[in-house]
């Protein structure tokens, strides 16, 4: 059996292309008047800051979400460690 006749070229959509442009930039929620802190240092003991940056289950939230430059997503990582080890963030929750 033959294949139907094209009556129109095909055209392919490039979804990944089309959801960038939608995604707009975030901004960096641990930079200060659009400006880096320097040194980089985010505080452990910011609770408010710190459970933005977790999901509801205490996982980390990634880069892409939170809009974090790869300095200050190290930074956080490091803060909301120290308040889990210091007892002030749980490990797991629900």
């Amino acid at each position: 059996m033959a294949p139907p006749p094209r009556n129109r070229p095909r055209t392919r959509i490039n979804r990944k292309r089309a959801k960038a442009k939608v995604r707009g930039k975030k901004k960096d929620p641990i930079f200060v008047e659009g400006r880096r802190p320097r040194p980089m240092y985010v505080d452990y003991k910011d609770l408010d800051l710190l459970k933005k940056l977790t999901n509801r289950q205490g996982k980390i939230i990634g880069r892409r979400k939170t809009g974090c430059t790869a300095v200050s997503q190290h930074a956080v990582t490091r803060a909301v460690k120290r308040a889990r080890f210091m007892g002030l963030l749980p490990y797991v929750e629900e």
